[in-house]
């Protein structure tokens, strides 16, 4: 049986469908981090050399809530312990050193650590709600559109390629959708560079034979790449959704739009123009 990729210009809009990758991976981003506190120490020395300013600890800060934003919590903790530090190092007496001889600079010390955790911790949480709200506007549009255009899809394979890149544009993953009338598979589109094997083609029709939702690298399906969500209609229409997760990116949560999926798809096959023999 060939499987069609759906690479072919359908009604989802190509930037919709995006992979995961951070723009700062691994270390990176604590290197960054590390730059920045860098720079924060440079400007409070020079600025200590030419005139005394009190409250001079506030300038790490700054590098602690832009790493929160946009480098993640731990790049930002690392701010904060790196800007304690180099207040202590460069800025108290004895200069270059970490002995403090003055209790009032340990409070100070002290308190711009605690400023930095909280000042990370919030700008984090903020950066993380913003990346929410974005997310699920966009699940919203793109759900949206694929109800709109859905409708006008008179070919199985159309709504095929069109669920198929929904998932994808959704989750971020390679995804695969399966429609089959009365028990013969009439149509098989995928998204993205990985396609289902002969393996996990079996394993998709067994999910759809049981009714139950078969998750990938999951005994009895140990060796599909693939979750695959089983969807049976009143009219001898079934289809098989199946997305290709990350095992390190996996969403938590994957069942509440899938079944906006579902439903929609189910009407769609129940259409009488839509079933054929």
């Amino acid at each position: 049986m060939a499987i069609n990729n759906a690479n072919a210009p359908v009604d989802i809009a190509e930037d919709e469908i995006s992979f995961p990758g951070p723009t700062f991976l691994g270390i990176t981003r604590y290197f960054a981090a590390f730059l920045l506190t860098a720079f924060a120490t440079v400007i409070a020395v020079g600025a200590d050399m030419q005139v005394a300013i009190p409250n001079l600890s506030l300038i790490f800060v700054v590098p602690v809530i832009v790493s929160g934003v946009s480098l993640g919590l731990g790049p930002s903790l690392l701010s904060a312990v790196l800007g304690a530090l180099s207040f202590d190092f460069f800025l108290t007496t004895p200069r270059y050193s970490l002995a403090i001889d003055d209790p009032a600079n340990i409070w100070a010390m002290c308190l711009l650590f605690v400023v930095g955790l909280i000042a990370s911790t919030v700008s984090f949480t903020s950066q993380r709600r913003a990346e929410e709200a974005a997310r699920l506007k966009k699940q919203f549009m793109v759900l949206q559109r694929y109800s709109r255009e859905i409708t006008a899809a008179t070919e199985p394979e159309a709504v095929a390629a069109m669920t198929s890149r929904t998932l994808t544009a959704l989750f971020g993953a390679p995804s695969v959708a399966l429609i089959v009338v009365h028990e013969r598979t009439i149509a098989v589109r995928t998204t993205g560079a990985l396609e289902p094997n002969e393996t996990e083609i079996e394993a998709a029709r067994s999910s759809l034979s049981t009714g139950d939702v078969a998750r990938g690298g999951v005994y009895p399906d140990v060796a599909s790449r693939f979750d695959f969500w089983p969807i049976k209609t009143q009219k001898g229409a079934s289809a098989v959704l199946g997305v290709a997760f990350d095992a390190d990116n996996r969403p938590s949560v994957v069942e509440a739009s899938v079944a906006i999926i579902a439903r929609i798809l189910t009407w769609s096959l129940e259409r009488e123009g839509m079933l054929r023999p």
